[in-house]
């Protein structure tokens, strides 16, 4: 708005200031709905004509004076007028303003880059300068650790003893064992011994005593004898247990195998021949029915030979068969011997400890090795030449490491490290055969054996609730009797087989109905899925899946049906990796020389305990109940323990195959077995368990969780660290189990050391450490044995 006497002396300028102020009123009255002005000042209260430029603006004064928010009525306006093109004011800018406001621009633009490479320069200036103090700080606590890498290691060694002194305990007891059983003349033979097992297999062949319950009494002397081979070498370091003796130990378990078939095939015969005896009242038919630990032993004899036969089920046992009619119609018996066992499939292999571990390349090679043949041959010798070799293959690279390095070595180093090398030989020796098959990744280079179709490939699937051998026999001449005399026809041929189908050239091409079989669970056993059902090629020495059909399941009453087109030894096959990989673990101390080790599938959530020398399975639970109650809460070894879940369905027990059919999270042999013995070293008073960024840290190093524990209570999310190992340096890292990527950074206020003993040492209390020192070496042995045996840092 102007006023005043610069409006009265230039009339143009107070024109333009008059159209300007119109054009206000205009935008504002622009929303009034009503009649269009006709001209351009229409006539009003506050609104005047604008006289011509000649005379002077007095009106066009007073109409600058009106304010544009003072406008009520829009039909007193006139048209709106034509804003012009080319910016406000309607005024073109020149070329030389339009290079002004471009220099100007460009100029900004340059400004303001420069401004932003100057702070870059600054940035990485300052991330430069963080990187160099990071780098010169982990320099000097890399070089703080190498200077006290040697003490450290002598503790750590003095700590390792612990493994060697529970050899020699083991050693001592297996001594002590032999002598009391020589002691006790019981008559029981000792396994170890050719002589005496000898002497025990040809005594029971000579002895004519061909009754059941004798035969079944006598089957579970043997099945002790059995387990105590099977026992020694997986449990006996594969140092002590020479090659020749393992070949020794598996014939003993075969012949006794052998033998407990022949008699119970006697017996079986013993039983048929006095068949009249057995019949049942109702059907005319013998039926016997005999329940054992061991076994479930089911006959039935067809003396009535009825046509309308079609079914019989052994009520006692619940297995039971249906025949067809020209079977039913003839003298036949069928057995159904269901061994809770299994001696059909071949003997589990018996590992060497030939282990490659790869160290770090700046590292000197470390080496063990333990190769039974060339022990067995006398090639392996000591000093120089007894080179202890840890190899790795991975990716279809070999590495090996060996302290004889190419490159010279400080005389004294490398007395340290031949010290050291010596140290590891003595841990490595106490490996069983056990602990040493998930590990054996260096296998003989042999060509892969190719599984033919329907052949079930027992590196993958395991036989699981035993062996049901299922037999049509021809029932023998039954005894008469003549006054006071009882005749009967003696055989020379023993017991026979009755032929289905019919062995003859007529009928190779002809078709015969099945047989149907119903078969009882035993409830000792965890099917976690459907089980495959298998039948014994004695042939070919290996289990099919053909010539079985109409499989039917009831997994809730734990039985099975199935139809066959011949009588054969069936099985039931369950994956042997359905619970890993491991989904968590934890182990956690709750006593003196006691923990609780929970590792939870999938499936299932096991907890063992472990306690002195021993251990038990505390629970196992499949979808929120408990089940195997006849295994919990009974002391056992180590190696027991996973014999027994792994009868039992439950195996959390990887093999020497089990890489190829879990996805595993590969981590060398030297990060893996060194921490498994760091971790039972101090589980006496600190809790480990899984972390998910095991997963990212690569082959080279594992990473899990770490707290002081000496009270009864669940370890609180906020207590746990988390540590990195390789086998050489342990460090503490920064993140935790909640960040949101994996980094190797240092925790702050942190160090590196040599072992991980030490490192949790930095943050220990004196009355962990003190707990820890006093542990047993017992309990530090069962320990480790567990860790090895369910690797959880690789199958997690």
């Amino acid at each position: 708005m102007v006023s005043g006497a610069g409006a009265l002396s230039n009339p143009y300028k107070c024109l333009r200031l008059e159209i300007k102020s119109h054009e206000l009123a205009t935008c504002w009255v622009s929303k009034y709905s009503g009649p269009r002005p006709k001209s351009l000042f229409g006539a009003g209260e506050g609104w005047t004509q604008s006289p011509s430029p000649t005379k002077p603006p007095v009106q066009a004064l007073s109409m600058c004076s009106v304010d544009a928010g003072q406008v009520a009525d829009p039909s007193q306006h006139g048209p709106k007028k034509k804003k012009k093109s080319g910016g406000s004011g309607g005024k073109k800018l020149s070329k030389a303003e339009r290079l002004k406001l471009q220099k100007e621009e460009e100029d900004r633009r340059l400004l303001e880059e420069e401004e932003a490479r100057l702070r870059a320069e600054q940035e990485e200036a300052e991330r430069l300068e963080k990187d160099r103090i990071l780098r010169e700080e982990r320099e000097r606590l890399e070089a703080k650790d190498q200077e006290r890498r040697g003490t450290e290691v002598a503790e750590l060694h003095s700590l390792e003893e612990n493994f060697s002194w529970a050899r020699q305990w083991k050693a001592d007891y297996r001594a002590h064992a032999k002598w009391e059983h020589y002691m006790q003349c019981d008559g029981s033979p000792d396994p170890a011994v050719p002589q005496e097992i000898n002497t025990f297999i040809s005594l029971w062949q000579e002895n004519k005593n061909e009754d059941i319950e004798f035969v079944i009494e006598k089957g579970n002397q043997v099945l002790n004898l059995i387990e105590k081979l099977c026992f020694l070498l997986l449990d006996t370091p594969p140092n002590e247990l020479m090659e020749k003796v393992i070949i020794q130990y598996q014939e003993s378990i075969l012949e006794l195998q052998s033998l407990l078939h022949q008699k119970y095939n006697e017996a079986t015969e013993h039983l048929l021949k006095k068949a009249n005896t057995y019949a049942d009242s109702d059907s005319g038919n013998m039926e016997v029915v005999i329940k054992d630990k061991n076994i479930t032993f089911c006959i039935w004899g067809n003396l009535k030979k009825n046509p309308r036969f079609k079914n019989h089920m052994f009520c006692d046992a619940e297995n039971g068969f249906d025949l067809p009619k020209t079977v039913a119609t003839s003298d036949v018996a069928v057995r159904i011997l269901h061994t809770h066992y299994d001696h059909i499939s071949p003997l589990q292999h018996i590992p060497k400890l030939h282990l490659k571990v790869q160290a770090p390349e700046s590292k000197p090679e470390l080496t063990v090795l333990y190769d039974m043949k060339e022990e067995k041959e006398g090639e392996q010798k000591g000093g120089e030449d007894s080179n202890f070799v840890i190899e790795k293959e991975s990716d279809g690279r070999k590495s090996a490491i060996s302290f004889k390095d190419s490159t010279k070595i400080d005389p004294d180093e490398n007395e340290k490290l031949e010290e050291e090398s010596d140290k590891k030989s003595e841990i490595v020796s106490t490996f069983s055969g056990v602990q040493v098959a998930p590990l054996q990744v260096a296998t003989d280079e042999k060509e892969e054996e190719i599984i033919g179709e329907n052949v079930v490939d027992l590196h993958q699937f395991t036989p699981v609730g035993g062996v049901y051998l299922i037999d049509a026999l021809k029932l023998p001449p039954q005894a008469k009797q003549i006054k006071n005399w009882t005749m009967v026809e003696l055989l020379d041929a023993g017991l026979e087989t009755y032929p289905y189908p019919p062995e003859s050239e007529e009928t190779e091409d002809a078709t015969y109905p099945c047989i149907g079989v119903t078969l009882r669970l035993l409830d000792s056993v965890i099917f976690f899925e459907e089980p495959v059902v298998a039948r014994w090629d004695s042939a070919d020495k290996q289990w099919r899946t053909d010539c079985i059909s109409d499989i039917k399941y009831k997994m809730k009453e734990k039985q099975i049906s199935f139809d066959m087109d011949a009588f054969y030894t069936i099985t039931l096959i369950q994956d042997a990796h359905l619970n890993m990989p491991y989904q968590s673990w934890e182990l956690r101390p709750n006593g003196t020389d006691e923990l609780l080790f929970t590792v939870v599938t999938a499936f299932a959530e096991v907890q063992m305990q472990i306690k002195g020398n021993q251990c038990m399975l505390s629970s196992i639970v499949v979808d929120g109940s408990e089940q195997l109650s006849h295994l919990t809460g009974k002391w056992t070894s180590p190696i027991d323990l996973t014999i027994a879940l792994k009868k039992a369905g439950v195996n959390i027990f990887p093999s020497d195959y089990s890489y190829k059919y879990v996805c595993v999270n590969t981590k060398t042999p030297l990060a893996e077995v060194t921490t498994y013995q760091q971790m039972a070293l101090v589980a006496s008073a600190f809790a480990f368990s899984w972390s998910k960024w095991n997963l990212a840290s690569g082959q080279d190093q594992v990473v899990f969780k770490v707290s002081e524990y000496l009270k009864t209570d669940a370890v609180k999310d906020e207590d746990w660290s988390l540590y990195m190992f390789n086998g050489q340096r342990a460090q503490r890292l920064k993140i935790s189990e909640t960040s949101e990527a994996f980094s190797e950074d240092l925790a702050e206020n942190t160090e590196f050391h040599s072992t991980l003993y030490h490192l949790i040492k930095d943050f220990a209390s004196d009355e962990a450490i003190e707990k820890v020192k006093k542990t047993s070496c017992l309990f530090i042995d069962a320990t480790y044995q567990l860790l090895m045996a369910t690797r959880v840092l690789t199958y997690s």
